[in-house]
């Protein structure tokens, strides 16, 4: 099963999160093998989050993953996003044929219910680092759509999902994480 995990800082928490880097990275490394995608949010050179999207066997593995994690552990974010999550790309961002270098990359949520919106990627977006749909804990309710993606700006970011579909939309600058 996968899983789109975004903890989002503590207002105040860059200097604890700055200590805990390396404690992160290492737990992170624990997960090589199922991570999917993983990187920072930033607001201008300030991280504001932590984009983790994973495979796991289940929604308690995933929780435990999610809350396990040192920053968390140690009070670096306010609030976490888990959601079931489906990769419709198929690949890893390890994978993306843009590779890390090449413009800004942005996170791109969508929030809302219903029906569902934007349950394929784009056909004309080939700046998709990671695309899917964030589903409830059983799989069956669309709650909303979550990109990885690169782009010339934010509002261009914000372009891969339909306007007005979602309750919220959020753009946030993201890079790619992890060691490798």
């Amino acid at each position: 099963m996968e899983f789109f995990c975004y903890h989002r800082d503590r207002p105040g928490a860059a200097s604890l999160r700055d200590e805990l880097v390396e404690a992160h990275w290492s737990y992170m490394d624990r997960f090589a093998q199922e991570l999917i995608a993983r990187g920072p949010t930033f607001a201008g050179e300030a991280a504001t989050g932590s984009v983790h999207i994973v495979d796991l066997p289940d929604a308690a593995a995933a929780r435990a993953f999610a809350f396990d994690e040192p920053g968390y552990q140690a009070g670096v974010y306010q609030d976490v996003l888990l959601r079931r999550w489906r990769n419709l790309l198929g690949r890893t961002m390890w994978e993306f044929p843009g590779g890390r270098s090449g413009g800004e990359h942005y996170l791109v949520l969508g929030l809302g219910a219903g029906p569902g919106a934007d349950l394929e990627p784009p056909a004309d977006w080939d700046d998709l680092v990671a695309y899917g749909p964030l589903l409830s804990d059983d799989g069956a309710a669309w709650l909303g759509t979550a990109a990885l993606l690169r782009a010339a700006d934010a509002d261009a970011a914000r372009a891969v999902l339909t306007a007005g579909a979602y309750a919220a939309v959020e753009v946030h600058r993201w890079t790619f994480g992890g060691r490798r």
